[in-house]
């Protein structure tokens, strides 16, 4: 067993997120041990808003990078100075604890793992669809569910693939599969259901299947981006 001397870096991707990057940081600070967390990072892909003005106000450094999730979240990686890595949407709240909590599992050997997720909604829909994030499968893996990551696994499998505008998490998470265990923790992060509200739940969840099975037929990122832009964005 490892000896809990490991420090966490909060690794967290923002573009324009000034109505809930404050919320985050204060939550963040106020359910989690200073001693194990090394440090916050903020990675910024040039908002147009007051989000890294807001995120200076907390006393927490702001990266500035290109545009892009995969890109953000790799600059953040580079930059940290934990041993353990904890990848955070904007709009994803841990549980409390979280930070022992991902400690404790990485103490008994796993280097890489996420917790079960829910959505800030009371959708029947949302909820039968959050339900298969207690599975361990990659098919049932997203971004929204946080992912912790020891720093030398990171290292190892080269971070994300910065190909990929959209899809970088699971297609991240799929090569994570294939390379070692991935641990489920049973406690739930709470999502934002925002996007959902705004393009419609049935709808949306089609599309992010429809872009599950593309990438299963063997379409790259450039594919996957067009299919986002046509059915999603617009």
């Amino acid at each position: 067993m490892r000896q809990n001397t490991l420090q966490i870096s909060i690794i967290i991707p923002v573009f324009n997120e000034e109505t809930r990057i404050s919320k985050l940081l204060t939550y963040l600070k106020s359910n989690s041990t200073n001693t194990n967390i090394c440090e916050i990072l903020v990675v910024d892909g040039g908002s147009t808003d007051n989000t890294p003005t807001i995120v200076l106000s907390h006393k927490i450094t702001v990266l500035p990078s290109k545009k892009g999730r995969a890109k953000q979240m790799n600059l953040g990686a580079q930059h940290a100075k934990g041993e353990v890595l904890y990848f955070l949407h904007a709009d994803t709240l841990p549980p409390k604890g979280f930070d022992q909590s991902i400690l404790n599992v990485i103490q008994k050997g796993h280097d890489v793992g996420c917790f079960q997720m829910r959505f800030d909604s009371d959708s029947r829909f949302l909820k039968f669809f959050a339900w298969f994030t207690r599975l361990n499968h990659k098919i049932c893996r997203g971004g929204d569910q946080s992912l912790f990551i020891t720093n030398k696994l990171f290292v190892s499998t080269n971070g994300f693939n910065e190909n990929y505008i959209v899809y970088e998490d699971n297609e991240f998470i799929g090569r994570i599969y294939q390379k070692t265990t991935f641990k489920i923790i049973q406690q739930e992060v709470k999502t934002s259901a925002r996007k959902y509200e705004e393009k419609g739940m049935i709808r949306l969840q089609y599309h992010f299947g429809v872009m599950h099975l593309k990438n299963y037929l063997g379409a790259g990122p450039q594919q996957l981006h067009e299919y986002y832009k046509r059915k999603i964005i617009s």
